[in-house]
């Protein structure tokens, strides 16, 4: 029997039991916004990483990396149109005085907080985070927190265009912490303050453009299906019209269904040549490239993927998350893919006086690099449910046999099949599992 009844109280009560996720400062009350991520949760990030990288670097195109700095100057910020269109919509209740983003607010009804209808008028809070650098702290020295990853690739375009050698088309990847002043935080990893994101952003003519927005669309789509997200709870959303961002000449989302309703989790968007130009006109710096074929300069124009770590890995939780009954009992299990999950193999002594072979088991697996746990603790029931909860694909069980056929009982975590598999065959069993 199963039952699929995952709620966003249940997924943070998990996070936190099983050392995925902590509410940052937590014993100081907390930070409203920010999170701290614990070893599985850690281990589940950065293979999610991995994962995404290798997937924008496996097709014909050439995608090569960089890694950007978080802090910006105020012209980078005015050049991209953020310090201008970077904004939410908020409104206070006087009485209570609780603030809102606007656009989450019926304004014609009383605040939910209070019951009172007492609102101010509508105005624009802007998102970004301003520090000062160094010890003056005046105009000259303003300087922002970066709110998304892209602008660094951007205005980098030329330094990497020229030293790398590449041709158009290519396109560079950043991996990197963003900071956006939330007005409402909510739903746990959903919306916060300090988040990172997976930013692509693939540089082409101006002619090819649309082609290419097509082509990472339904490459995306690939992605997804390779980490084993139920289609069926993915959808490809079209940006009407008035929706679109300044820079846009097309965009879509990829949106989830969440306990929650359809939420936004990747976009990808044709942004044509907005970016190089005005990084160009505000820095006086030529952005075009040289075209051996027409002898002419041209402005490339841009496809971006952009995702969020933080946002992907609560969806990973949402789906893989099922609970179903095994011997009378409810089971919680994360049917995580073996690529992305944190734990790849447990090894389990039946008996303690088993420890000496399931430990060479165990270090045979870790210097193969593959991510394994010592279970010893409990009965074999609780241990495999243990397992099930954080997503190990596969348990090894090391009992008194194992010393006369040197063999291992490996218990698959979705089929609850248990077969023997000889100790030498371990590793490859494991690794063909994760391919």
């Amino acid at each position: 029997m199963t039952t699929e009844t995952v709620t966003l109280e249940k997924i943070v009560a998990l996070c936190k039991r099983r050392g995925f996720v902590f509410q940052s400062a937590e014993i100081y009350s907390g930070l409203n916004g920010v999170y701290d991520f614990g070893p599985l949760g850690t281990l589940l990030r950065n293979n999610i990483k991995a994962l995404w990288l290798k997937h924008m670097t496996q097709w014909p195109e050439e995608v090569i990396q960089m890694d950007g700095s978080i802090l910006g100057s105020g012209q980078v910020w005015k050049a991209s149109g953020h310090l201008e269109n970077f904004s939410d919509p908020m409104v206070d209740c006087t009485n209570c005085k609780k603030r809102y983003r606007a656009d989450d607010m019926d304004l014609e009804r009383p605040c939910p907080s209070c019951g009172i209808k007492s609102w101010t008028d509508v105005r624009q809070f802007q998102l970004m985070f301003e520090t000062n650098l160094g010890a003056m702290a005046d105009s000259a020295s303003k300087a922002y927190l970066r709110p998304e990853t892209a602008q660094a690739i951007f205005i980098n375009f030329k330094n990497v265009f020229s030293s790398c050698r590449v041709k158009i088309p290519f396109g560079i990847a950043q991996i990197g912490k963003a900071f956006r002043n939330e007005i409402t935080p909510k739903q746990f990893l959903f919306r916060l303050r300090e988040f990172e994101q997976m930013e692509m952003e693939f540089f082409c003519k101006g002619e090819t453009a649309r082609h290419f927005f097509d082509m990472w669309i339904e490459r995306r789509r690939v992605f997804y299906q390779d980490l084993g997200i139920d289609l069926n709870k993915l959808r490809v959303r079209p940006h009407a019209a008035d929706e679109l961002s300044h820079y846009s000449r097309g965009t879509v989302d990829y949106e989830y269904n969440f306990p929650f309703g359809w939420k936004e989790l990747e976009g990808v968007a044709n942004r044509g040549d907005f970016d190089l130009t005005q990084h160009s006109t505000h820095s006086g710096k030529e952005l075009a490239v040289f075209d051996e074929e027409t002898k002419a300069s041209y402005v490339p124009h841009v496809v971006e993927c952009s995702l969020g770590v933080d946002r992907l890995f609560l969806t990973l939780l949402f789906d893989a998350y099922h609970e179903d009954e095994v011997e009378g009992e409810v089971r919680t299990v994360l049917r995580l893919s073996p690529k992305v999950a944190p734990i790849k193999a447990a090894v389990l002594p039946l008996v303690k006086k088993l420890n000496e072979p399931a430990e060479k088991l165990y270090q045979a697996l870790k210097a193969a690099g593959i991510s394994t746990q010592f279970d010893e603790s409990g009965s074999i029931g609780k241990r495999y449910r243990r397992q099930d909860e954080i997503g190990t694909p596969v348990c090894l069980t090391i009992d008194f046999v194992t010393l006369e056929d040197n063999c291992v009982t490996a218990r698959n975590r979705d089929t609850l099949v248990q077969e023997r598999i000889a100790i030498d065959r371990v590793v490859d069993y494991v690794l063909a599992m994760q391919r």
